[in-house]
This record gives structure tokens, sequence and C-alpha cells, in this order.
């Protein structure tokens, strides 16, 4: 089938992130009625649907650190399959962030092609939705050679989404029921390992006296007045939350901690 062209698939975005206590969600689900609807890919009330989240880094552990450091300049691999595992297609991302704007793009690819040989082979899937799909993949396999990445850890959670209906884009999300595992695996996804919780005080690393849901207001490059009076209304503060660094530190605690190499992420040829 002849692929269309298409413009490149590229978010590009603000996120901003908070910690919060589990019986403020309520309130502020009521809060952003106005603004919101459910996403249309979620199911039920609270409109929900799982993440499952396959992180590539290298034997330095250099993508973590560039987060650990917070370098303006960073990004991340990510594979990344929604609902029951199986039962939707595998997204290879790269997700970068430029001095506060985050830019992302994905690649679909069917659950059942996807293994460690569709990267490090030279077969390309006839799967993708136009030709724009096709080069983002490629990309993803050549950053993926030239790090040296592989799977590293597995990051699950149940996510609360929904989607604007006054701004072009709008995204506001509760994450919950945050766990991990460790892998070396391509494509298990986590069906043969063991799932440790990261939803505890010590894990995210917040220093506060609860287990917070993690809530996301994902934006384009202004901010809405909702925003404002949303931050201000429930005195919210942002915190970073990168949900693979919280699984590379919280294995920690059962096996060891990586060596600091703050080095290891200044060796990378930036993407």
């Amino acid at each position: 089938m002849a692929k269309t062209k298409a413009k490149q698939d590229i978010v590009s975005r603000y996120e901003s992130k908070y910690i919060i206590p589990r019986g403020m969600v309520a309130e502020i689900r009521d809060f952003i009625q106005p603004f919101f609807k459910p996403d249309p890919n979620t199911k039920g009330f609270p409109p929900e649907y799982q993440i499952t989240t396959l992180q590539l880094d290298n034997d330095k552990y250099a993508l973590h650190y560039m987060k650990d450091d917070e370098r303006d300049e960073r990004f991340k691999l990510r594979v990344r399959t929604y609902g029951e595992i199986g039962s939707s297609p595998v997204f290879a991302e790269i997700k970068a962030k430029f001095a506060g704007t985050i830019v992302k793009t994905r690649a679909a690819v069917p659950f059942s092609e996807w293994n460690e040989s569709l990267i490090f082979g030279e077969r390309v899937p006839n799967c993708f939705k136009n030709e724009q799909q096709e080069i983002d993949f490629l990309n993803f396999k050549r950053v993926t050679w030239e790090m040296g990445a592989k799977p590293m850890a597995l990051v699950r959670y149940i996510r609360e989404s929904y989607v604007g209906t006054v701004d072009g884009y709008a995204r506001l999300t509760f994450d919950r029921k945050l766990e991990y595992q460790v892998t070396s695996s391509w494509d298990d996804f986590g069906r043969s390992g063991i799932w440790r919780s990261m939803d505890s005080q010590i894990a995210q690393g917040q220093g506060l006296p609860y287990s917070g849901v993690v809530m996301e207001v994902k934006t384009l490059s202004y901010m809405p007045v909702w925003v404002l009076d949303l931050v201000q209304r429930f005195n919210l503060r942002r915190s970073g939350n990168c949900k693979y660094s919280t699984a590379i530190w919280s294995e920690g605690f059962f096996t060891r901690y990586p060596e600091t190499n703050a080095a290891a992420a200044s060796s990378l040829v930036w993407i």
C-alpha cells in the first residue's frame, strides 16, 4: 500500500506536573468540567486507561542522568502500549525537552510485529500510515543504535485523562498506581516479571507527608487563564516527576544504585 505524505507526527507543547493528595482529585475534576471532557480513548468513570512503557537507556544510564542533572536539553527513548498487553499497537517514541518545550515523535507498530530484530535488523515493516511515520521510526532506530540503548525498565500506571473543549490543544491527566519492573526484554512488557510499587513518599522523593497522584497539565505555547486559576485556587506547586528515574532510584533499595556518572549524558550525540 502506497504511503501518503503527511506532516511530521510531532507534538510540541508545555507540560507542568504536580504531585497532589489523592483527596484533591475529585475537587479538581469538578473544577475543570467547563473546560474539559473525557479523553475518547478512556473507559468508565473516572475515564481511565492503563499505560505500560518500556524505557530504553545505555549501560551508563545516560538518559537517566540527563534528567537527574536537569539538563535544559534532554530526551527519552521509550516504547509505549495501552490497555491489556497485546490489545493495542506499540508506539516507538522520542520525547525531547528543549528549554522547557516538549517535542515528541512517535510511530505506531502492530503489537505482533514488535521485537528486537525490528530495531536491530534491516527490515522495515510495511505498517506505517504515512511516509513521516516511517521516517520517525527510522530515526528511533538510529538513535537507539548510536547510543547503544536497550531495555532497562518498564513503568506501568493508570491514567485518568481529559481533553480540552475550549483551547486548541489542552490535556489534563491524573496518574495513579505507579509500578515499575526491571527488564531486559523488548517484547515481554511485564507479563513474566514482578511489578514493584512507586506509590510512596520515599519513591516520589518530594518530601511530602503523603503518597500523591501525579497530575499533568499539557498546553501549547501559551498558558490559558484556567490553568492560572487552577494553580492559585488549589495552591499547586510544580514538581518534576520522571517515572523512569523514579524506577531506577527505587530499584536501588533492592539491588544497587547506578554509579554516579554525571558525564555519561554529555557523551551522547544530540538527536
